[in-house]
């Protein structure tokens, strides 16, 4: 948002005002007014201001193109104007590129450093306007890293393949709530400390669901080398006049893709899941596949492979995966067809109850152990089984509920306020680690 015209010279008082109808006509995930988790609204992600020069960089779509060792690149600018392109490497100059801005150009990236989860590379990024005598009137700093995600076949088995390898994608759902600010975490401190965690316990993955974040989160999950599967928020239907809801989820759902296209961390976008407010699956998950090439698509969580669903509406047949959720699971997981890898969407949901920091309601969880110890030993065992369907019987993703309790489910690794661990860390990352290799042999 431009403000130059409310601003005068002097000190200013500048007040961001945010009108919520709390209507549900939007879409809101599980934070709606008939969500699962106390309803929230008004400003909820980062607010900040920058002075720009007249002509500037309104935005930079990027996209890393590894067999042609080059990025691909779209610079938006309030008007036309040449761009000078620097690329870096571990501050070394390595690339140099004059385009035009509103044109796509590619820039060499000779011998690319690839990024994963096991080394998450970042080439750093300068774009620059110069103005008639030379001088820089606009620069902009970013970064990207080299990593091409794909379905590919495996030994005759269909599996998501990362730069040209089968990773086994291990993972946590990941809804992002806080016991204070709800939606909004309560520093990027507190952001970044969801990712170690992730990290330090094993996984390679988690799954954003019904939620988006700040950039800040994508930021350290490329630096750190998470993986993402990116949800969209759910539509909930406040009456029967269906066509201003879903033009909106169309518009923000696109608008998501174009905030967080850069994040080489975001692997996989998900439209709608297990069929809350979903409609056009078939469409939109082709859409989604279409605008953006460069990611896989899981578009029914859930329910592209659920019995009931299938009898009712039919599988659409498209998109990536065939997802199943199972709780507590996993055996009965999908498994692929000749199109499409298997996923386990959600699974475990095993809880423990940790007095003096649980949510004052009712609380629940899909089963329950009676301490850390034995919370621990299910877990081992679920993955002990995980390991089997990968091996087995073709499944290429697991994902599990959840990284913390959320209000009056339990069922997390960490509890609400991030204060207490219910497994036993060292346990679980060397499960998961084994998990992650037994894919790694497959290759």
């Amino acid at each position: 948002m431009n403000i130059t015209e409310f601003l005068k010279a002097g000190p200013n008082n500048i007040v961001v005002a945010a009108h919520d109808k709390n209507d549900g006509k939007y879409p809101s995930g599980k934070n709606g007014p008939r969500g699962d988790y106390t309803f929230s609204s008004g400003i909820w992600q980062t607010v900040w201001m920058e002075p720009v020069s007249k002509n500037h960089i309104q935005g930079i779509k990027l996209l890393p193109q590894v067999a042609e060792k080059q990025l691909k690149i779209q610079v938006t600018s309030t008007a036309k104007a040449k761009v000078t392109a620097i690329v870096s490497s571990e501050g070394k100059e390595i690339s140099k590129t004059v385009i035009q801005s509103g044109m796509e150009f590619n820039i060499p990236v000779e011998n690319p450093k690839l990024w994963s989860p096991d080394s998450p590379f970042l080439y750093d990024l300068k774009l620059s306007i110069h103005g008639k005598n030379g001088e820089i009137i606009d620069e902009v700093k970013s970064y990207f890293g080299m990593r091409d995600i794909k379905l590919g076949k495996v030994n005759g088995i269909v599996r998501p393949l990362l730069n040209d390898k089968f990773v086994m994608q291990l993972g946590l759902l990941d809804q992002g709530y806080w016991p204070d600010g709800i939606l909004t975490a309560p520093t990027e401190e507190a952001l970044k400390y969801d990712i170690e965690f992730t990290k330090k316990a094993g996984y390679n993955l988690i799954r954003k669901h019904m939620k988006t974040e700040p950039q800040r989160f994508y930021y350290w999950a490329d630096k750190m080398g998470l993986l993402v599967w990116q949800d969209m928020p759910c539509l909930w239907y406040p009456d029967e006049d269906t066509t201003i809801y879903r033009k909106a989820f169309r518009d923000e759902y696109k608008a998501i893709i174009d905030d967080h296209y850069n994040s080489p961390s975001i692997i996989a976008w998900v439209p709608f899941n297990e069929n809350w407010g979903a409609f056009d699956v078939r469409n939109i998950t082709d859409w989604t596949k279409q605008y953006d090439p460069s990611r896989l698509v899981n578009g029914n969580s859930g329910f592209n492979n659920n019995p009931s669903y299938q009898k009712a509406y039919g599988d659409p047949g498209n998109g990536d995966f065939v997802d199943t959720h199972i709780y507590v699971g996993p055996k009965g997981a999908s498994e692929p067809d000749p199109k499409r890898a298997a996923s386990l969407g959600e699974f475990g949901g095993v809880g423990l109850f940790v007095r003096g920091h649980m949510w004052p309601v009712e609380n629940n969880a899909y089963a329950y152990e009676p301490t850390i110890e034995a919370l621990t030993d299910r877990y081992i065992f679920l993955m002990d089984n995980v390991e089997q369907l990968l091996r087995y019987k073709g499944l290429s993703v697991a994902i599990y509920t959840q990284t913390t309790d959320v209000e009056h489910e339990v069922n997390g690794l960490l509890t609400y306020d991030r204060k207490i661990q219910k497994m036993v860390l060292e346990r679980i990352k060397a499960v998961n680690q084994a998990v992650i290799k037994a894919g790694n042999e497959l290759n």
